[in-house]
């Protein structure tokens, strides 16, 4: 019997990717869910290449262009993930690709409704990582990480203990301005910051790579995700992408994850089990003896990146940590807009955390889904009056 599919975010470079790997093997697998919501064009593609049962489009006006369109065709469009039906039997992978808070919601109700779920929405797990924990053990659920950072600390610390580990490495390239002078950072433009090195990624996360927020954010998902202290975590540069996560052990061992920037590879590997012959579902091959002079790490610059400061601040604690993804997910928008300029995105965060109110939506623990949204609108309101100069 074929195995059910679903993909939340099936038009960014997650959803293009994991349908790919999907359609390699559609004896095995039926794509029966793809949610979107603005990408019209690539809507229209997938609804005719796919032929999923479902497809669900958030966006009101490109889900009403959609509705007509296809009012004669067997998918049925949805506009909400509250329309879709209750189904007996569970979906057996579920890839969360939403970008940003918007992810959360349509997550957790998946995670209920799935075996398995490949996680790539880092917002769902630093904002709801407890609730997570919970509707996985209630509906016997399994999550598994697919960031490349994040699948690989999975890979290296699997069945390992706390006690065991020394320090554990999340590496960053540095993105398109490691070698840039800081002294030009403030002329720094949106189109310059989506220009990243070595991955092929949404402007958002391309531009949170460019001053490092989106370690920020791996830290601290990696601290929900697993059962290592906070303290065991440190970024790392190492330019050429290709070794994604390093644990030292205590045993005097240490041990990487290596493969090259195709997120072909932790996807499959995810979908698969480890057992694949990645040549047959994608163009990668294996170049691991071209890379053995060209693996180079250094520690990173806080002048540069001063960003990662905010590791420093315990934000991971508490409800900091969804105060700083929804400021900063207003701020980088505002920045692609050219409302606010690069430098900027790090100094208006420390007036958010400043603020006097800061502590008060901060110190919430294990917040319910109301208080998530209360706080990440408290933050989104603060970050806009900053930007229009109110405060």
């Amino acid at each position: 019997m074929k195995k059910k599919i679903a993909i939340l975010g099936s038009t960014g470079s997650i959803g293009r990717t994991s349908l790919k790997i999907f359609q390699k093997n559609l004896r095995q697998f039926n794509i029966c869910v793809l949610s979107a919501n603005l990408n019209y064009n690539l809507i229209n593609t997938q609804i005719k290449k796919y032929k999923p049962k479902y497809f669900i489009i958030t966006n009101k006006e490109v889900y009403n262009k959609i509705k007509i369109k296809f009012k004669k065709n067997k998918v049925k469009i949805l506009n909400d993930f509250s329309d879709l039906p209750k189904s007996k039997k569970k979906f057996d992978i579920t890839v969360s690709a939403i970008v940003g808070i918007a992810g959360l919601k349509p997550t957790l109700k998946f995670i209920k409704i799935s075996k398995k779920v490949l996680l790539a929405n880092k917002e769902t797990a630093i904002c709801g990582s407890h609730i997570i924990k919970k509707i996985c053990k209630k509906n016997n659920s399994k999550i598994i990480p697919i960031d490349s950072e994040h699948f690989s600390i999975n890979q290296l610390t699997n069945n390992c203990k706390d006690n065991e580990i020394k320090k554990i490495y999340i590496t960053a390239s540095g993105g398109p301005f490691l070698r840039k002078k800081i002294k030009f950072f403030k002329n720094i433009k949106a189109v310059e910051a989506i220009k990243h090195p070595k991955w092929s990624m949404g402007k958002k996360i391309s531009i949170d790579s460019s001053n490092l927020m989106n370690k920020v954010l791996e830290v601290i998902e990696a601290i929900r995700l697993f059962p290592f202290r906070s303290d065991k975590y440190e970024i790392i540069i190492h330019p050429q992408s290709l070794v994604h996560a390093i644990v030292s052990f205590k045993n005097g061992q240490t041990k990487f994850l290596y493969h090259e920037t195709d997120m072909s590879i932790p996807i499959s590997n995810a979908i698969y089990e480890n057992k694949v012959d990645i040549e047959t579902l994608s163009k990668f091959k294996n170049n691991f003896t071209n890379s053995f002079d060209a693996l180079r790490f250094e520690k990173v610059d806080k002048k540069r990146f001063p960003i990662v400061t905010f590791l420093t601040k315990n934000i991971h604690m508490n409800s900091g940590a969804i105060i700083l993804n929804a400021s900063n997910e207003v701020l980088v928008d505002s920045f692609i807009k050219n409302k606010i300029g690069f430098n900027d995105i790090y100094s208006y965060l420390r007036r958010v955390f400043r603020d006097r109110d800061f502590k008060k939506y901060a110190v919430k623990k294990n917040p319910d889904i109301k208080e998530i949204y209360k706080i990440d609108n408290w933050a989104r309101k603060k970050t806009f009056e900053i930007i229009e100069g109110k405060k």
